[in-house]
């Protein structure tokens, strides 16, 4: 045994208790103890069944993430879920909490399984670029079924117990506590002389060779190709597939050269990658330096699209809520967003009219500021129009406590400019969701000049009450996000000038794994809003500036902005939000080239993704000079959860050191020699270029 493995004994029932908080993590001390334990299960005589059981939160809800990318120490895992499997005793696993990955495969390991209402369990190791190493694709398709399993593989999605027990894969859940249904389990087991029940040997869950064949023939045709730009489903088929034709051995070996094979693939890197930055977002200066503020009432002002996905986000994160809207017509539209909400939830199943009820019970809808008297946070949420927010500010000023959070939810604005309205600067802070605000993962959290720690950790403690991904921005139009995307979206919209067609773009863009592209994108947020922002922006703009609005302004100089008007660069049926290429493009297009003087050119798919790419990184780059960014792996994460950057290439950080960072700046200087001002690359690249470095070592010298 090990210190985080104890086996202590009810009778002739030994319990095998893992203890490794926080998430009793499969470490190796946790294996060696497992694997001792049923060596003493074996050995005396007076033990006739096990149960082995997580103490405080979980189960084992996988491996360790601390032995990532070092070399593995014995045992094994899967030589771990064996030894528990050919223990002769009957031994139970007892699941509470999430019993993931390896979790998972340590239950399927033991004989039968318990758990408790709120169990889950899952096999989630394709969101890491890898896929189950010690079993999981030989054990679970003989209970679940072929079909079952692979979904649940290659979704990465967690079961909850009444699931996994309709699967079988559990097999009773328990009424009240955990252990005593675990010993009552067991004690029945061994007054029915019922012995060790294999999973690696039983099939109860599979159809004939032919049934199986078109079950993987199926998988292989749908669910693999759907989770495209990721290697590690098809070898999960292929895993399975073989150990339904091999001894344990053969497979388990098969299984694990799949799974290594997995560890080289440049996808496996970059969502490692995304997994730790995920992680490190959250860790910031000001959260060392103060504790939140108090957060339980907060105000939204403005009960639109994203005023009404803030109240949503805050409403399921458990906070009271306060909607301010101008008049009654417009409160009372700001309600109905809400509800609209949770009305689709009650359809789909995911609520129950109770559940609304007691959730809105916490929601006050208003048309006085007055009450905003008590919140301890207030988020403004209205048009994105400096004098507007200065005006609510202004408002706030007077009526919100001493104390009190205010933030904007500005997308583009100077904040200091919106504090300025205020005599309380250090208490002002952006929180720029991204629509829907109840969905979208990410939260950019942007710290003005004067911003006080306290104020800072709030919208942090915020975000992980909302169960977003928090990511500090400095202070510049745009943050970190926005400022990127206006170069990228720039590199395009030059692209089309100059010969390649928006369609191509989309299409080398969804190849590369993003889930649309650019102009799509465009046609679906309203090609209006980046209207809005070039007039707005007409005079800062350097003469020596090459404009790259002209055909956009012609398209919305039509009246076409995108999905809302049902027409924009796609047209759009109704109902339809794929949309179809429009026709009438091409012409705008050609008559924009030609009153530039612009004799179009082919462009390569892969051309279009070099320069796409290369623009995105080096604005990163400056970004990270100026500070706006902490470091790279923050970008990385605003692009993976607020611009649908395929996660499986980690980042657009993260890219740019797989593709090599001489190869990015060797780009630039070919671009630049079209457009010297647009082109030049970051400071920040050539230095990193010269000393041999990578924007990984940024991020290391961050986490100090």
């Amino acid at each position: 045994m090990s210190d985080q493995v104890t086996l202590t004994r009810d009778g002739d029932i030994a319990i095998v208790t893992v203890n490794n908080p926080p998430v009793n993590a499969l470490g190796v001390a946790v294996r060696e103890g497992l694997v001792a334990a049923m060596e003493e299960v074996d050995s005396d005589a007076a033990i006739k069944a096990a149960i082995i059981i997580g103490d405080g939160r979980t189960f084992p809800a996988g491996a360790d993430i601390r032995e990532f990318g070092q070399a593995p120490q014995p045992p094994a895992l899967f030589e771990v879920c064996s030894r528990i499997e050919d223990t002769t005793k009957p031994v139970i696993a007892a699941i509470h909490g999430t019993a993931l990955g390896g979790g998972l495969e340590i239950s399927l390991g033991a004989h039968y399984r318990i758990a408790d209402q709120k169990g889950r369990i899952g096999l989630p190791e394709v969101l890491i670029g890898v896929m189950p190493g010690a079993g999981g694709t030989i054990r679970l398709p003989r209970i679940a079924g072929i079909a079952a399993a692979l979904d649940i593989m290659i979704s990465g999605r967690q079961v909850g117990a009444k699931e996994a027990a309709d699967m079988g894969v559990v097999d009773r859940i328990a009424e009240g506590d955990l252990l005593e249904a675990a010993k009552a389990f067991a004690r029945e087991l061994i007054d029915e002389g019922k012995g060790p029940r294999k999973t690696s040997e039983r099939s109860e869950g599979l159809g004939t060779p032919e049934e199986n064949a078109a079950a993987f023939e199926t998988a292989r045709n749908g669910i693999v190709k759907k989770a495209k730009g990721l290697y590690a489903p098809a070898r999960m088929v292929d895993s399975m597939e073989f150990s339904l034709s091999h001894s344990l051995q053969e497979a388990s070996e098969y299984e694990r050269d799949c799974f290594m094979e997995c560890l080289k693939t440049p996808q496996q890197k970059g969502l490692v990658h995304a997994f730790f930055a995920e992680r490190a977002s959250a860790k910031v200066p000001e959260n060392g330096r103060a504790d939140p503020r108090p957060l339980e009432k907060i105000g939204v002002i403005g009960g639109g699209t994203m005023g009404a996905g803030i109240t949503v986000a805050a409403l399921n994160a458990g906070l009271r809520v306060t909607m301010v809207e101008r008049d009654a017509e417009s409160i009372e539209k700001g309600q109905q967003n809400v509800e609209k909400v949770y009305d689709r939830d009650i359809e789909k199943g995911r609520k129950t009219p109770e559940q609304k009820a007691a959730i809105m019970a916490r929601y006050t809808p208003s048309t006085s500021y007055e009450d905003l008297g008590d919140a301890d946070l207030i988020i403004e949420a209205v048009f994105e129009n400096m004098d507007v927010k200065k005006e609510v500010f202004g408002i706030l000023d007077k009526v919100a406590k001493p104390g009190a959070v205010l933030a904007s939810n500005t997308s583009y604005l100077n904040i200091d400019e919106i504090a300025s309205a205020t005599s309380r600067p250090q208490d002002v802070i952006g929180l720029h969701f991204f629509s829907p605000a109840n969905i979208m993962k990410l939260l950019e959290i942007v710290i003005p000049s004067n911003a006080a720690d306290d104020a800072v950790a709030t919208g942090f403690a915020l975000a992980k009450a909302m169960k977003k991904v928090p990511v500090r921005a400095g202070l510049c139009d745009g943050f970190i996000g926005n400022r990127i995307l206006g170069k990228y979206a720039t590199s395009a919209a030059y692209m089309v000038e100059d010969g390649a067609s928006p369609y191509q773009i989309d299409k080398a863009l969804l190849e590369f794994g993003y889930p649309m592209g650019i102009h799509a994108m465009g046609d679906l947020a309203g090609l209006d809003i980046g209207w809005a922002n070039r007039k707005n922006n007409a005079a800062k703009r350097a003469n020596d500036d090459r404009y790259n609005g002209t055909i956009a302004d012609r398209i919305c100089e039509k009246g076409w902005f995108g999905q809302k008007t049902g027409k924009g660069w796609y047209v759009y049926e109704k109902g339809d939000r794929r949309g179809k290429p429009n026709p009438e493009i091409e012409t705008i297009i050609a008559e924009a080239r030609s009153s530039l003087g612009i004799t179009p050119r082919d462009f390569s798919d892969e051309e279009i993704i070099r320069r796409y790419l290369a623009a995105m990184i080096n604005e990163g780059a400056k970004v990270l000079e100026e500070g706006i960014a902490l470091k790279p792996s923050d970008i990385d994460v605003t692009f993976l959860y607020g611009y649908g950057f395929p996660r499986y290439r980690g980042g657009p950080m993260k890219y740019a050191d797989m593709y090599g960072l001489e190869n990015v700046l060797a780009d630039l200087r070919e671009f630049e020699k079209e457009d010297p001002k647009f082109w030049k690359p970051a400071q920040l690249l050539v230095d990193l270029v010269e000393k041999g470095e990578t924007f990984d070592d940024l991020n290391k010298r961050a986490a100090g």
